[in-house]
């Protein structure tokens, strides 16, 4: 599978985030095939929704074209480490793997700050790859967030 490849659409999705001043995260959903059957970026704003997440959006994408909620043969790529909510969408669904780019040092839950996917107890197990193309999608968050600082 090629990561980096597939990790620049979920950016190109950041960016579309950022465009609607929401916070640029973007994820997509692919098959062993690399057929993309979801995509979700952050729409909590636009939306009035705090579920809203780039994850939660691309599995309803999926789930929907795939008519089964089940996900066990499928690979999500986000962009930043996925928080709480959204690991535990993703353990609920069932993916094979789970492919991010940036660590969040405040609210990640698949290491940084806790690590729920990965945790021994867990009723589902997802292979993790983290870090890919990590310097670009932190980047586009520390640009859009320093718009706020200046």
């Amino acid at each position: 599978m090629n990561y980096q490849s597939l990790m620049d659409q979920a950016i190109e999705l950041a960016k579309s985030a950022a465009i609607e001043k929401e916070v640029p995260v973007g994820s997509i959903i692919v098959d062993e095939d690399e057929k993309i059957l979801g995509k979700g970026f952050n729409q909590r704003e636009g939306s009035n929704n705090p579920i809203s997440h780039a994850e939660i959006n691309a599995i309803n994408d999926a789930v929907k074209n795939l008519k089964n909620w089940r996900a066990e043969d499928l690979t999500i790529f986000v962009t930043l480490e996925p928080c709480v909510m959204c690991a535990g969408a993703i353990l609920q669904a069932r993916f094979k793997r789970l492919v991010f780019g940036a660590w969040d040092q405040k609210a990640g839950a698949v290491g940084s700050v806790w690590d729920l996917i990965r945790d021994p107890r867990s009723l589902h197990q997802v292979e993790v790859v983290a870090g890919i193309k990590e310097t670009e999608c932190s980047e586009l968050l520390q640009d859009f967030f320093k718009q706020f600082r200046d």
